[in-house]
């Protein structure tokens, strides 16, 4: 008996040596994917809100020096150039963020219909010229509506030149700057859109159209009860991180406009510009890295509460019973 109970430890020793190999192995295997995300993701997460407590700047960068809350302050006191800068491009950050990744939403979502439609022989060719925004860098994109919004020889002002229309300042006036930087946005962000809406589309069953026509129902209210909240429930995992995303939208507003035109009342912010670019102004601009930091960690504290908000109240990532 006591034999019989000796095997039986040797073998259950055995295998939790054999175990805990096995998971120390897994360590190993992750350890190159840990170590990168250390280096290049974590490593400069902290150093900035490191700086941020810091007067980290051009005239001191060898001898900087701990300063606690005093950058954070600066940045919420009133008549002070940061703070004067802060709360406008708050306010536009905001506000591009909501009208431009909804509008890209129902444009994809509208489209997505339409090449969706079993009687359009010409699907696939539609489909595939629609999703030619996507394929396309976004650089060359960019710069491309960069040159055909140009106010002086851009070539859609030289179109309206043609049906005797004024020349439009594009990229000068600041109203016309904001609705062109939402407009290349969309003309970027749309076949994103279109291809999620796609596959949301395709997996709704076909009875539920079947029987909604035998009740009556007229299109508005197929699309109102069966349509929109089986696509919305797909894509909403989806919309969330395209809110944050397009929230830290540096690349359209450096590339189009480089966050102009600029503001009489303030240096570091120009009427574009959203947090993002701001941000990257004030550091490579102004050389005032601290300040700099300061703003991209209440950047990064914003998206943080803005995402879990949404989320939680969505139900975006929550499992079904």
């Amino acid at each position: 008996m006591s034999a019989v109970t000796s095997v039986g430890r040797k073998q259950s020793d055995t295998r939790a040596k054999r175990k805990h190999k096995i998971q120390w192995s897994a360590y190993g295997y992750i350890s190159p994917a840990i170590l990168t995300m250390c280096v290049l993701s974590f490593l400069p997460m902290f150093f900035t809100i490191y700086i941020s407590f810091t007067n980290w700047s051009q005239m001191h960068f060898m001898n900087y020096r701990f300063v606690g809350w005093k950058n954070y302050i600066e940045l919420f006191s009133k008549n002070n150039p940061l703070s004067i800068a802060f709360l406008p491009t708050l306010v536009w950050t905001l506000v591009f963020t909501f009208v431009s990744t909804t509008l890209n939403y129902f444009v994809g979502l509208i489209l997505a219909i339409l090449v969706n439609d079993k009687a359009l022989k010409e699907a696939r060719i539609y489909r595939t010229l629609l999703i030619i925004p996507w394929a396309i860098p976004a650089l060359i994109s960019t710069l491309s509506w960069q040159g055909l919004m140009n106010q002086n020889y851009g070539q859609i002002n030289a179109l309206l030149h043609l049906f005797h229309i004024p020349a439009i300042p594009w990229l000068v006036a600041p109203g016309w700057a904001r609705v062109s930087i939402i407009l290349v946005n969309l003309w970027l962000s749309f076949p994103y859109f279109m291809t999620v809406s796609l596959g949301a589309l395709q997996s709704i069953p076909t009875e539920q159209y079947e029987s909604a026509a035998i009740d009556g129902t007229n299109a508005f209210q197929r699309f109102s009860f069966i349509t929109f909240p089986n696509v919305w429930r797909v894509s909403l995992p989806l919309l969330i991180p395209a809110y944050a995303a397009t929230f830290n939208n540096f690349n359209i507003i450096f590339l189009l406009t480089g966050g102009g035109p600029a503001r009489a009342t303030t240096q570091f912010a120009g009427y574009t510009d959203i947090l993002a670019s701001s941000s990257y102004k004030i550091a490579l601009q102004f050389n005032r890295y601290d300040l700099s930091a300061t703003l991209s960690v209440v950047l990064f504290v914003m998206i943080g509460v803005i995402s879990i908000i949404n989320m939680r109240f969505t139900n975006a990532f929550k499992g079904e019973d």
